[in-house]
């Protein structure tokens, strides 16, 4: 289980911070300095023990009838496609940790942490500290050129992370953030969405080829070529990387445009084999050769709007060192997988040194949307209006950063123990039902079902949902294995798991049986 960290604003930002705010919150207001600095002060437990113990209770009441269902005839204004994916039953009346009750008014296991928002699920103890906050009047809006300290102190926080130093190594934080090396992650553009995130480093790779402000570009005149992750049918739709026009043609969206830009001469995008280190090597030759420069390599470490498939730590280790041999800047995408794991971030348990990663979801809790870049000065070239995002710089958005990140630091090995366990347990479930289940692809938390069929891999989703587990069925991708997607909150116990394992164990029997009718 979680062990419960009780930390006070003060703990957490600093004492002499916590002053000024009081100060300033009392001559704005009237109230009384002692009151302010009292709350400042106040400790909040993170991880209760009433907290816990509720979590265990409500895991045995999935799929009950927790209060009288609500019913509304009013649909908002979407668009088509948002009408045709509504699930009102399942929206929320509200939620507690790994839980939510839906419209229906039946109790929901949130497998997926509402779309990899909420790695702490909801209503969060720890984020009380962000009312407090609140009272003492600590604005949330600034600018680029306003950033406040707690946003300040939260880039340094994620540098010293992303480096592997303790938070207090200020010494050698201050040297790494001098360095303007390639794979020495020592910048932080804060941002509104990971989408936005991943096109700060796409312009920052593509301004070694145009120039976005008058200054020279090293590049000028060749092709740029992104790498990304290949599909089984060799085309580019195994990665993600966001909503942009650009990033979107790096996923075989907007085909047209991007066959008119690759006749342009303006850009091309080139998939490569998944976890195959010489099909790669090969690949960045031929593309380093003129007209063309490699520009990128984008990859996320768990495709998981592709199968939930792994890349290998013998593949990434190779195309890195190619990569760095070649001068191609690497993004590591971890918008999904930061925040789920020991040390905060993937790469790291890779051994990995990318130039750019983009974090998000996780860090902020289900609270704000607030996404980062993490990028190598080396590739230092947007001016502040090219990667501008008005409310990127938020306060109380980094301060729930800062929130996670204190509890995640504190249950690190905790955090391992736990996703191990499910993982491990999910393939001894698979292993018993060899007619049904082709493997388990994912890590940890992120562990998703690999089945035979799409058929099977619905039939396996649609039941567990009718029971208010919420996970997913990957089926929209025609060349996309078969898989059931779950991404347990970090808070699941392994005594949950056991019992979100029965469900899956009551799915797979149906299945079986059908099979074998």
């Amino acid at each position: 289980m979680m062990q419960n960290v009780s930390r006070s604003l003060s703990d957490l930002l600093g004492s002499a911070y916590l002053k000024a705010v009081c100060r300033a919150h009392a001559f704005l207001t009237g109230a009384s300095l002692d009151a302010c600095e009292a709350l400042a002060n106040e400790k909040v437990d993170f991880y209760p023990p009433a907290f816990a113990e509720r979590q265990k209770a409500l895991m045995a009441q999935i799929g009950k009838q927790a209060v009288p269902p609500f019913s509304c005839e009013g649909v908002g204004a979407p668009s088509a496609s948002y009408r045709a994916a509504q699930r009102t039953p399942a929206s929320p009346l509200g939620g507690l940790g790994a839980f939510r009750i839906g419209e229906n008014g039946k109790l929901y296991f949130a497998g997926k942490s509402e779309h990899y928002h909420i790695p702490l699920g909801h209503s969060f103890p720890g984020y009380r500290l962000v009312e407090f906050a609140k009272k003492l009047g600590i604005p949330n809006a600034t600018h680029n050129n306003t950033r406040g300290y707690i946003t300040r102190l939260l880039e340094r926080r994620l540098v010293a992370a992303a480096n592997g130093l303790a938070p207090d190594d200020e010494e050698t934080l201050n040297a790494v953030l001098e360095k303007k090396e390639p794979g020495v992650l020592n910048g932080v553009i804060n941002l509104e969405t990971g989408s936005l995130a991943v096109e700060a480093a796409l312009k920052m790779m593509l301004s070694r080829f145009y120039s976005l402000n008058g200054t020279p570009a090293p590049y000028a005149g060749r092709i740029p070529v992104f790498l990304v992750m290949a599909d089984r049918a060799g085309g580019v739709t195994a990665g993600y990387h966001g909503t942009t026009i650009f990033a979107q043609t790096m996923r075989g969206l907007w085909p047209a445009f991007e066959e008119k830009a690759e006749e342009a001469e303006l850009y091309k995008v080139v998939p490569v084999p998944i976890n195959d280190p010489e099909a790669f090597r090969g690949i960045l030759q031929r593309y380093n050769t003129p007209p063309y420069k490699t520009a990128g390599f984008c990859h996320e470490i768990i495709l998981m709007n592709y199968g939930g498939i792994r890349l290998s730590e013998e593949f990434l280790q190779s195309a890195y060192a190619a990569c760095r041999e070649t001068d191609t800047p690497v993004l590591c995408d971890e918008i999904q997988s930061c925040a789920w794991c020991e040390g905060l971030f993937l790469f790291r348990q890779y051994g990995l040194k990318p130039d750019f990663v983009s974090i998000g979801k996780g860090f902020g809790g289900g609270q704000y949307p607030a996404s980062r870049i993490l990028f190598s000065k080396a590739f230092d070239t947007l001016d502040q209006f090219g990667a501008l995002v008005t409310n990127g710089q938020e306060e109380l958005a980094s301060l729930v950063y800062l929130i996670t990140i204190e509890f995640l630091q504190e249950n690190g090995a905790l955090i391992t123990e736990a996703g191990r366990y499910y993982e491990e347990q999910t393939k001894a479930l698979a292993a018993r039902y060899p007619d049904v289940c082709a493997g388990v692809e994912g890590q940890a938390h992120m562990t998703a079902l690999r089945f035979f069929t799409v058929e099977d891999a619905v039939a396996f989703c649609r039941f567990l949902n009718d029971a208010c587990i919420d996970i997913s069925a990957q089926a929209y991708k025609p060349n996309c294995p078969p898989v059931a997607l779950t991404k347990l909150p970090l808070i699941t116990t392994p005594a949950m798991a056991d019992l979100l394992l029965s469900h899956f164990e009551h799915a797979l029997q149906s299945l079986a049986k059908k099979e074998g009718a």
